[in-house]
C-alpha cells in the first residue's frame, strides 16, 4: 500500500508571519489525519520558522527548489544541505513554472534531484504537458522525455526517495482540472514506464501525485483512481481550511 501524500506548494506567497500563522491554524485541523503524509512548501525565507512551528506535528516541510552544489561561488542559490539544516524533509524540483520562467531543463532537474536525495531529502519531481502538447497528442511522449531525462542514471534506491508529481500545465491556476480518467491515464503510463525501467515492484511502490487545480470538491474523485497517490496543491493550499479539507479527503 502506498501512503497518500498531500503537498501544498505556496509559490511566491506569505511572509514569515503569515506562513507561521497559517500552519498554526492548520495543525489542529489535520492532527487526527491517519494514513496520509502532509507537506507544506513555503518560500525560502519562511522555511526555518515554519519548521520550528511544526515541530512535533504530523506536517513536514518542503522547499520549492534547490541547487545541485553543496557550496561555492553560486550567488543566490540554496544547497540541499542548507534546506535540510532549515528543517526540510522534501524539495519540489522541476515545477512547470521553474521550467517556463527560469530555464529549468530535464538535465538540471536530474542534477538537482540527485543532489537532494544525496542530502537526505525526498525529491518531488514534477512533469507535465502544455495545452498545445496535449492537443497535438504528445502528452505521453513529453512525459516520457521529462521522466527519462529527469531521472537519468537513477537507481532503485534513489527512486525510493523520489515522488513524481504529474501536473498538466494547462490545468495549473486556470481552474481547469484533468478529468479523473485523464489524470489516471497519465499516472498509469508513468507507473508502466517506471516498471520498464526499474521493475514492477519498484514501480508499484512509487508515489505519483496529481497537481492541477486540486480543490476540496474534486480531490475525492482524483484520489479514488488506482494510480493517483496524492496531490500537489497550489491555490487551495494557501488557506488552512481548504487545505485541511484536501488532507482529510478520506474522512
Amino acid at each position: 500500500m502506498r501512503t497518500p501524500l498531500i503537498a501544498g506548494n505556496w509559490k511566491l506567497f506569505k511572509t514569515i508571519g503569515e506562513a507561521t500563522a497559517m500552519v498554526g491554524e492548520l495543525k489542529p485541523l489535520v492532527a487526527a489525519a491517519k494514513g496520509v503524509e502532509i507537506v507544506v512548501a513555503p518560500v525560502f525565507t519562511a522555511l526555518s520558522k515554519v519548521a520550528d512551528t511544526l515541530t512535533g506535528s504530523n506536517i513536514h516541510v518542503s522547499a520549492q527548489d534547490c541547487y545541485w552544489e553543496e557550496e561555492g561561488a553560486f550567488t543566490g542559490e540554496v544547497a540541499p544541505k542548507l534546506l535540510k539544516d532549515a528543517g526540510c524533509s522534501h524539495v519540489i524540483i522541476g515545477h512547470s513554472e521553474r521550467r517556463q520562467y527560469f530555464g529549468e531543463s530535464d538535465e538540471t532537474v536530474n542534477r538537482k534531484a540527485t543532489a537532494a536525495i544525496a542530502a537526505g531529502l525526498t525529491a518531488i519531481v514534477c512533469v507535465g504537458e502544455t495545452l498545445a502538447e496535449r492537443e497535438s497528442d504528445r502528452t505521453f511522449s513529453v512525459i516520457e522525455t521529462q521522466i527519462l531525462g529527469g531521472l537519468s542514471g537513477f537507481t532503485a534506491e534513489q527512486l525510493a526517495r523520489t515522488v513524481i508529481a504529474y501536473e498538466p500545465v494547462w490545468a495549473i491556476g486556470t481552474g481547469k482540472t484533468a478529468s479523473d480518467a485523464q489524470a489516471q491515464d497519465v499516472h498509469a503510463f508513468i507507473r508502466g514506464l517506471m516498471a520498464k525501467q526499474f521493475g514492477q515492484a519498484v514501480a508499484e511502490a512509487l508515489r505519483i501525485l496529481y497537481g492541477g487545480s486540486v480543490k476540496p470538491d474534486n480531490v475525492k474523485g482524483l484520489m479514488s483512481q488506482t494510480d493517483i497517490d496524492g496531490a500537489l496543491v497550489g491555490g487551495a493550499s494557501l488557506k488552512a481550511d481548504s487545505f485541511a479539507a484536501i488532507v482529510n479527503f478520506a474522512s
